[in-house]
């Protein structure tokens, strides 16, 4: 600022240089007449909260000034002179700069009044409330914002209106998302022109998680500002898809919810057809179209994002679907597969998975709605195929914690090489990498042998030569990778030890080799700047949180986040101080979740050692067929469910294919790992499987029959009385691997009891009177 001037008796120089800087001043201030008064009144604050001195001092300088003039003045005249000077005090104690930012600050304040009013009119459209944003985003930003009182009603309607209407995300996104953050996603939105709609749970997670961590206004992180990034994502709001159905008249996917189960899955295989002859609108078709010409042919993924995904206590994990796109060739062949793939994302929003999922969380009658989230797959060409380094999904509390250094408020990561889907899906032999963040090189396994037999086998690219997600061996996609990638993933048995590369370009044995992320653990800043993002995550949401990512090219690609499902923590596990061996069914050390859970009356067994001695993928998927009659015969009984890992897979080699519909009415869900079957339990924290147990308040229970110290009462199992025929007869011929024992019946009036201590590393299932008849405790 300059020194302070006495305009009652400015030296010629000294006035001539301020007269011209007014100027200046005032011919940008005229663009905007409406305006003046109010640019006038903002100079008089800045001159006041400067100490230069406010409208009294210079209404005084002015009749000052005045009094020596041998003209006469009246009264009158004092406001145009005010004016004036008021200018020229402004003009000679700010810069350049400063006027512009305080010209602009008049401008938007005008804008936002007019936004504002804008947005709370009854029955406004999209389309206005889009015009005077972008009215108001026009005037450049400048470092003078509306007051953030004034602005926060504001940002609550925008939000409201184009991102998400639950009031848990809008009391967190209100203090991180700005009114130029809501123009900005616009930009890269697709609307549509009959229908208004929103952007849908998963997008507004991602986008909200990038503003928490990139902060328009406020100071940055420079770690994490230098490593993350968000992949270039377009957003096909919720009225794209509900004018489909419009268009085409299939008003009757709208009732779905209602009908009875059987009726929703025999019904949901028709769609198939159904959406196969359906069309979109020709306009909608030209905006895919011109989206398309716009991306180029870089892979795509269509992700899912209902207006209920991602949401505080219910997050649709793996409900709804996912569709990766190579997007290569014409146009028209590129066309044709998005508009496929839209599809497909419409008709999982009435699958039996996910309608059953609603109807118990109580949210059938919600008029759930879907959008789409289309972005650039992350990663980069190897060979033939397309994947970023790695990918996976992280927690920012740690459940699993299997040895009692780790810290469980550091969080945890699943990590596989490649595209994320084997990290979130219990799919496919190997298994991925579970980092706990406070000790990310520590594992549960101890043995080189051990080590290879628990990583992963399979990793999931796109294969851009046909066109397809696929999953690959691991040593076939070795041969793809570079120098870079090998060194950061593998490790070499050398004599039954694993060591890491030394150096990149060392030659490797890759027939000896495993994935075991030891240098991209050690040797990048990946563990360290994950702890730090979920932190200031979960400090934002006030809520732990779950994220999925992807890493390539040395920057960490931010995929979805959202609220992490976890279990009410319960105050303490009572053991009874003696139970009689003979009243023990099984006991287990490992992978518990602290847990009671009394009175249980039925048993579903299913026997590892039989289904595993099934040869066709027929009889396999009968068993699953089994056990969801069963889950649906059984409902509002207390019964368990016990049989071999992996439940919810994928492959039915590994475990009973079974979906969330098929498991949501039992109390447990139990994995029996005999070690001579090499079924052993996957990890099911952190994928989307787990989370469904934990919504739906199911205890995941593992047991191990041949780890030195445990019981496991297999006798009971095989022996008991199996009532599958009587409670079912169409279902009998499952009976030799499908088990159903009715507890009281088989141990003279008594129930299964079954306690899991997590801090202790205890947990037992035992035969007792029944305690209590209530859901769990």
């Amino acid at each position: 600022m300059n020194e302070a001037i006495n305009p009652a008796e400015p030296t010629m120089e000294f006035r001539l240089l301020d007269l011209v800087k007014a100027y200046r001043m005032y011919q940008q201030m005229m663009r905007y007449p409406h305006l003046v008064d109010e640019m006038r009144g903002l100079f008089l604050s800045a001159l006041e909260e400067a100490g230069i001195g406010g409208r009294a001092m210079i209404e005084e300088a002015v009749r000052r000034f005045l009094a020596k003039k041998e003209e006469p003045f009246s009264e009158g005249d004092i406001p145009d002179f005010t004016g004036t000077f008021i200018d020229l005090y402004f003009a000679h104690h700010f810069s350049d700069e400063q006027i512009q930012n305080y010209i602009h600050l008049a401008r938007k304040k005008d804008a936002f009044r007019r936004l504002n009013q804008i947005l709370n009119m009854e029955g406004v459209t999209s389309g206005r409330i889009k015009k005077a944003l972008k009215e108001f985003c026009a005037i450049p930003q400048g470092n003078l914002r509306i007051s953030p009182d004034e602005a926060e009603g504001v940002r609550v309607s925008l939000i409201n209106h184009f991102v998400s209407n639950q009031l848990a995300f809008i009391g967190i996104a209100k203090q991180y998302i700005t009114i130029r953050d809501i123009d900005e996603l616009l930009e890269h939105s697709y609307w549509n022109r009959r229908r208004s709609g929103r952007i849908g749970g998963k997008a507004a997670g991602m986008f909200l998680a990038g503003k928490i961590l990139l902060p328009r206004f406020e100071e940055r992180d420079p770690e994490i500002e230098k490593y993350l990034a968000i992949p270039e994502s377009y957003y096909f709001n919720s009225g794209i898809l509900s004018d489909f159905i419009d268009y085409n008249h299939l008003y009757s996917f709208h009732s779905q919810k209602y009908k009875s189960r059987e009726a929703i899955e025999e019904e949901y295989e028709n769609m198939e057809e159904l959406l196969r002859r359906a069309s979109f609108p020709p306009d909608v078709i030209e905006d895919f179209s011109v989206f398309l010409e716009k991306i180029g042919e870089h892979p795509l993924i269509l992700r899912s994002s209902s207006l209920l995904e991602d949401n505080f206590g219910f997050t649709f994990s793996g409900k709804y679907e996912s569709f990766f796109l190579a997007n290569q060739g014409a146009l028209q062949k590129r066309l044709n597969d998005f508009m496929w793939g839209m599809k497909q994302i419409l008709k999982s929003t009435f699958s039996p998975a996910a309608i059953l999922y609603r109807r118990d969380h109580n949210l059938l009658d919600f008029d759930e709605r879907m959008s789409v989230l289309v972005q650039k797959v992350v990663g980069h060409r190897c060979g033939p195929y397309f994947l970023p380094f790695a990918a996976g999904v992280a927690f920012s509390q740690n459940m699993y914690t299997w040895s009692p250094v780790i810290r469980k408020e550091d969080g945890m990561v699943r990590l596989v090489l490649g595209l994320g889907t084997r990290a979130v899906d219990r799919t496919g032999p190997g298994y991925p990498l579970i980092v706990p963040l406070s000790h990310p090189l520590l594992r549960p396994e101890v043995s080189a042998e051990r080590i290879k037999k628990y990583s992963q086998k399979m990793v999931d690219v796109i294969h851009m030569e046909t066109g397809r997600f696929e999953s690959v061996s691991y040593f076939d996609i070795l041969e793809a990778l570079d120098g870079s990638d090998l060194f950061h993933a593998v490790s070499v048995d050398q004599e039954g030890h694993l060591s890491p590369p030394l150096f990149k370009g060392q030659k490797i044995d890759k027939a000896q080799s495993c994935i075991t992320f030891i240098n991209f653990l050690s040797k990048t800043p990946f563990a360290a700047l994950m702890k730090k993002i979920l932190k200031r995550l979960q400090e934002a949401y006030g809520y732990p949180v779950d994220v999925e990512f992807a890493w390539d090219d040395e920057k960490l690609y931010l995929l979805q986040c959202r609220p992490l499902a976890i279990r009410e923590h319960m105050a303490s596990v009572i053991f009874p101080d003696h139970i009689p061996g003979e009243r023990i069914l099984f006991t287990n050390d490992r992978d518990l979740t602290h847990s009671s859970v009394k009175d249980i009356e039925y048993i579903v067994y299913v026997n590892p050692k039989g289904y595993a001695r099934l040869s066709t993928f027929e009889e396999r998927m009968a068993v699953a067929r089994t056990v969801g009659k069963l889950n649906h015969l059984l409902e509002g009984k207390r019964y368990v469910l016990l049989g071999p890992a992996r439940w919810g897979t994928t492959d039915i080699n590994l475990g009973v294919k079974v979906s969330y519909a098929d498991i949501n009415h039992t109390l447990i869900l139990g994995e029996i790992a005999f070690e001579e079957d090499g079924l052993i339990p996957e990890v099911s924290y952190g994928t989307h499987f787990y989370s469904d147990l934990v919504e739906a308040r199911i205890i995941p229970l593992a047991i191990y029959p041949d780890q030195t110290g445990m019981v496991f009462n297999e006798a009971f199992l095989t022996d008991s009385p199996n009532i599958l025929p009587e409670l079912a007869p169409d279902l009998a011929p499952r009976a030799q691997v499908v088990r159903v024992l009715h507890v009281p019946s088989c141990t003279g009036g008594l129930f299964l009891q079954v306690l899991q201590d997590a801090e202790n590393r205890k947990g037992v299932g035992f035969f007792a009177p029944a305690e209590n008849r209530g859901k769990q405790v």
